[in-house]
């Protein structure tokens, strides 16, 4: 029984809805991706697709036309993303003998270093005065200290359990991503902030499982974490994107700057590569080379 390119894109979204379970936003981006591409190779409605047919060659001239369009690197990764993904059915199917769009190099996205807080402003909130009787205004603080200085994520400090921080050995142990636990070292700053919290939430609400919880002991979730830290980093932050993560860049970079090596950084940020850890060297040597323009007696000379 034979198909026509409209009739394999459908059986194809089907699949894709139905066998792999992926959401219907997902299955109408492949759609019209691969409607997108059967328009090009069709020569805009002159002539039939046989998508058995298509080279390597095609899938290139396609990307090509749509980039003089004006679409972006990350657009033109997501729709050979969408041609691969259908050839690999077609494959499957015995509808198809190779895979075209496999050949075809990804387009480059540029490197985004990660944004960070200038260590001094992020020093000068940390250390202004809280009332150290508000149970929401110490554990807010906390937050911010603890996202600070230890790297964690986000849905790490959420998922942190009571029974996980060691304010003896100045420890605590985070369940990570790919359902890794690491231990993560603190110092005494947080130790006494720890413990002054503790006295807090147990006069509020008793033993409670997880280590940060709202009214009633309940845990925390995203939104709350992140509006927190958007809020406490509003003073310092000035073009900086204020979010919890930026926390965590901002604890690499410091490590980093002040002499840490990239492997113990790596096993603190719970990163499964170095190579996830690189970028913040990136950060780093460009602090520097501010440094240097800022402070260089060449460097501040007119045209240095």
């Amino acid at each position: 029984m034979t198909h026509t390119a409209m009739d394999t894109r459908e059986r194809f979204l089907q699949h894709i809805r139905l066998e792999l379970n992926q959401s219907a936003l997902t299955a109408k981006a492949y759609g019209r991706d691969l409607e997108q591409l059967e328009d090009f190779l069709s020569g805009h409605g002159r002539r039939a697709v046989e998508w058995g047919s298509v080279e390597p060659a095609d899938i290139r001239a396609w990307l090509v036309e749509l980039s003089r369009q004006g679409d972006g690197p990350r657009t033109l990764r997501r729709k050979v993303q969408s041609a691969r993904a259908l050839y690999k059915w077609l494959m499957w199917q015995g509808e198809a003998v190779a895979n075209p769009a496999a050949d075809v190099e990804l387009a480059k996205l540029p490197r985004q270093l990660p944004h960070t807080v200038r260590l001094s402003s992020l020093n000068e909130l940390l250390d202004s005065p809280v009332d150290m009787t508000d149970a929401d205004a110490v554990r807010n603080r906390l937050m911010v200290m603890m996202l600070y200085e230890t790297g964690m994520r986000r849905a790490e400090l959420i998922g942190l359990q009571d029974a996980c921080v060691d304010t003896q050995k100045c420890e605590l142990k985070v369940h990570g991503k790919r359902d890794k636990d690491r231990i993560i070292p603190f110092g005494h700053e947080l130790q006494r902030w720890i413990e002054a919290y503790r006295r807090l939430r147990a006069e509020a609400y008793g033993h409670c499982q997880p280590f940060f919880v709202r009214r009633e002991g309940k845990p925390l979730y995203p939104s709350l974490v992140y509006n927190v830290v958007r809020s406490a980093l509003s003073s310092v932050g000035g073009g900086t994107k204020l979010s919890p993560h930026v926390l965590r860049h901002t604890f690499a970079s410091a490590m980093l700057n002040d002499g840490a090596d990239l492997d113990s950084v790596k096993e603190l940020l719970g990163h499964e590569s170095l190579a996830a850890t690189q970028v913040y060297t990136h950060v780093t040597f460009r602090e520097l080379k501010d440094s240097y323009k800022h402070a260089h007696p060449r460097a501040l000379k007119k045209g240095g």
